[in-house]
Order: C-alpha cells, then structure tokens, then sequence
C-alpha cells in the first residue's frame, strides 16, 4: 500500500515538472550551428545528431542496472525511471532496489535527494546549494541521452582544450557548474568530470562513463552509463545504468 503511495507521489510530482515546460527553439538543428565549436565536438554533433533534428523538449527513460551505497558495501540490483525537462532544466529519478528506494531531482532550481528504506522509513532527505550544485550536474552531464539539450546557447558554452576533449560550461540563473569531456576516436562523449559536492563540505572529483552508444530514434545515444567519486583512498564507481527504454518528446 505505501509503495502504492509512493508510486502515486511519483507520477505527481512529473506532472508538476511537466506542467512548467517551455518551448526551448521552434527552429530544427542545424550544421551551420557548429561553426566556431571546438573540433571533437563539431565531430560529435555531426555523428550524434541529423540534420533537421528538432529540439528535444522532455524525455520519459527507465534503466535497470546496480547501486553500491558505499565502498565497503556490495552491490545490489536497481530498477529506475527518470524524467527530463530541458526548458527549463529539471529532472526527476526514482530508483528502487529491494532494500531501499531513492528519489533524486532537480525542480524549479532546487535540487533534493531523499532515500527511503524499505520504502517506508526516510532515512535521508538532503537539500540546499551544495545539493543544487550537484543535482544541476547530474542533469547537464546525463543530457548525452538527449544531446540537442548539449548544443550552444545563452546559457551553454564548449571551450576548446584539444583534439580530443574540450570543455562544457552552464549557466542556469547563476548557478554555475562545468565539465572536461573528452571523446573517443569514434567522436563519441567518453567521459565527463567535474567537481561535485559529496557532502555539504566536501567537494571531490566525480567521473560519468558513457558506452555502448545506439541510435534510437535517430539519435546517437550511450545505453550504458557509470559513475565513480575519485576518492583519496580509491575510486568509488557506485553506478552502473543500462537503459531499457527511452522517449522523447521535441518542440
């Protein structure tokens, strides 16, 4: 009954991310849009992207794969769903395991991650800037699932580094976050790192890892995605995502 209620909570709380989507362009993507970007990711666009492609509004994507709560503990299997506005930014994840059920978004600036045990019992329910910061992040470095939100704006830089990496930069009503991504041979995104608030007073290195790229809908995607905090004391990868299914919703 309480998972009931809490699949309930869920489908509200999208329905009230969804109902503040705006139009991001009316206009489709376009090659000539890439002029003055650093080369790898002109290479990118090209290859993830068709000419004429319109703008993705929101996407509708469930994963399955496994979550490690801590280095010392084992892994255990998740099932997820997530929402995505791009206009304006915004997200909602829900991942259930047998032993707990996480929520974590991004909505209306504000970031929160709250953990249920057993889905009944919160045992965590964090929010506030360092929150923000980190949630902000995880949108802007999952938008590889839908890479038109990844192109130039007023609010989205790429600076070049080298042939194979460049640097990604976002704005989002001053809240500023940024990413090195680099890129394989095969004008594939790789890999993203940034710094990220693991606590409200520690800020370390947190690495994204994209693989197995697919085009699905006409658009080139990873469907295997991980996640590590690069510790003092060792890596700590704590997700591995593999996506079983993705829509797409374009203005």
């Amino acid at each position: 009954m309480l998972r009931k209620s809490y699949t309930r909570s869920l489908q509200r709380d999208v329905e009230q991310l969804i109902s503040l989507v705006k139009p991001v362009t009316d206009e489709s993507f376009t090659y000539a849009q890439l002029d003055g970007l650093p080369p790898p990711v002109q290479r990118y666009f090209r290859r993830a992207l068709p000419e004429g492609h319109f703008y993705i509004s929101t996407v509708r994507l469930k994963h399955n794969g496994r979550f490690k709560t801590a280095p010392d503990k084992n892994w255990v299997a998740i099932e997820g769903e997530q929402y995505f506005t791009t206009e304006p930014p915004g997200f909602i994840w829900q991942g259930t395991t047998r032993l707990f059920t996480a929520r974590d978004q991004y909505v209306a600036q504000r970031g929160r991650l709250v953990v249920r045990l057993l889905s009944l019992f919160k045992v965590v329910d964090a929010h506030g800037p360092t929150v923000d910061q980190g949630e902000l992040l995880r949108w802007l470095g999952e938008s590889v699932w839908f890479p038109t939100n990844l192109l130039p704006s007023q609010r989205l830089r790429w600076a070049s580094v080298d042939d194979h990496s460049a640097r990604l930069m976002f704005d989002h009503e001053g809240l500023i976050v940024n990413y090195m991504v680099y890129f394989s041979d095969q004008d594939e995104i790789i890999r993203m790192e940034t710094e990220r608030y693991m606590t409200p007073e520690r800020l370390e290195t947190w690495v994204g890892e994209f693989s197995d790229y697919q085009r699905i809908h006409g658009v080139l995607i990873p469907t295997a995605i991980s996640a590590t905090w690069k510790l003092p004391e060792g890596d700590h990868t704590y997700v591995d995502f593999y996506v079983k299914e993705i829509r797409y919703t374009l203005n």
